[in-house]
C-alpha cells in the first residue's frame, strides 16, 4: 500500500505530460494551417518554419474566397452534406432496427454480409459507381453527387447495437396497447436513440463535407464543385498558392467545428451508450 501511495504522485505528472504531448501533436497541424493562411507566399518557405507570421495578411482570405466561386462551393457542400445526413439517418435507423428487433431467416448472415463491405476500399468501387451514375444520366448533378452516399454500413451497425440495448418491455407494453411495428419504432425506439442518431449525423456530415474524390469524379462544371474540390484547385502542377489554400481550408473547417460543439453532448452519449452486444 505504501509503495502504491508513493508511486501515484509520480504517475499523475507523467500522465498529464503524455496528454499534453499528444494534444500538442494533434493541434500542431491546425496551428500551422492557421499561421500559413496569414503568411506571404515566400514566407511559407522560410527556414526554420515559424508559427507566428510577420504580419497578419487578412487579404489572403478575401483573395481565396473571391478568386474562386466559393459561395457556390459552400452551397453545394451544404446541400450534399445535408442530403447525406438525412439519407444515412433514415437508412441506418430503419435497417438497424430491423436487424436488432426482427427475427427473419438469414438475418445474421445478411448482417455479416453488410459488415464485410466495410473491408472493401472505396476506390475499388469508384469506377462501378461512376458507370452506374453515368448510365442514369446523373453526371454533374446533385442526384449523382448524393445518391451513392445515402447508406452507411457503419451507421447501420451502430443503430443495431443501440436498438439492442433498448428494453424489450417498453415495446411489449406498446404492443399490448395496440401499437403496430411502425408505431413502436417511431414513438418508442427512435426517440430513445437520439444520441446514436446525433453521432451518425455528425460523422455523416463531416464525411460528406470533406469528401474530395467522389465530387471530383462525378462533377465537371464549376457550378457543381464542392468546397474540398475548390480548395484543391489552388494546388496545381505549376502554381502553388499555399496561403490562399490554407485560408480556404480554415474557412471550410469552421462549419464542422460549430456543428461539433452543437452536438457534442449527444455525440458523447452515443459513444458511451452504444455497446458491442
Amino acid at each position: 500500500m505504501g509503495r502504491m501511495l508513493r508511486s501515484r504522485p509520480l504517475r499523475e505528472p507523467a500522465a498529464w505530460g503524455l496528454t499534453v504531448l499528444l494534444a500538442a501533436t494533434m493541434l500542431l497541424p491546425f496551428l500551422w494551417m492557421i499561421a500559413t493562411s496569414f503568411m506571404d507566399e515566400l514566407e511559407v518557405f522560410r527556414f526554420p518554419p515559424r508559427l507566428v507570421p510577420e504580419s497578419l495578411r487578412w487579404e489572403n482570405y478575401v483573395g481565396a474566397l473571391t478568386t474562386r466561386p466559393f459561395g457556390r462551393y459552400f452551397l453545394n457542400s451544404f446541400v450534399f452534406a445535408s442530403a447525406v445526413v438525412v439519407g444515412q439517418l433514415f437508412t441506418a435507423a430503419t435497417a438497424g432496427y430491423a436487424f436488432a428487433k426482427f427475427d427473419f431467416r438469414g438475418r445474421d448472415r445478411l448482417f455479416m454480409l453488410y459488415l464485410s463491405t466495410m473491408m472493401v476500399p472505396a476506390v475499388v468501387v469508384l469506377i462501378p459507381r461512376f458507370l452506374l451514375v453515368d448510365a442514369l444520366g446523373w453526371i454533374d448533378t446533385y442526384g449523382g453527387l448524393i445518391s451513392t452516399e445515402l447508406v452507411s454500413v457503419w451507421g447501420i451497425f451502430l443503430m443495431r447495437q443501440y436498438f439492442r440495448s433498448v428494453p424489450r418491455e417498453l415495446e411489449d407494453a406498446a404492443r399490448i396497447d395496440g401499437a403496430g411495428p411502425w408505431r413502436v419504432f417511431w414513438t418508442i425506439s427512435l426517440p430513445l436513440a437520439k444520441p446514436a442518431l446525433a453521432t451518425i449525423g455528425l460523422f455523416a456530415f463531416i464525411d460528406a463535407w470533406k469528401n474530395l474524390l467522389w465530387p471530383l469524379v462525378v462533377t465537371r462544371s464549376m457550378t457543381m464543385r464542392t468546397v474540398e474540390v475548390g480548395i484543391a484547385s489552388f494546388h496545381g502542377t505549376f502554381v502553388m498558392n499555399w496561403p490562399y489554400q490554407m485560408a480556404a481550408a480554415v474557412t471550410a473547417v469552421i462549419p464542422i467545428v460549430i456543428l461539433f460543439f452543437l452536438t457534442q453532448r449527444y455525440f458523447v452519449q452515443g459513444i458511451q451508450l452504444t455497446g458491442f452486444r
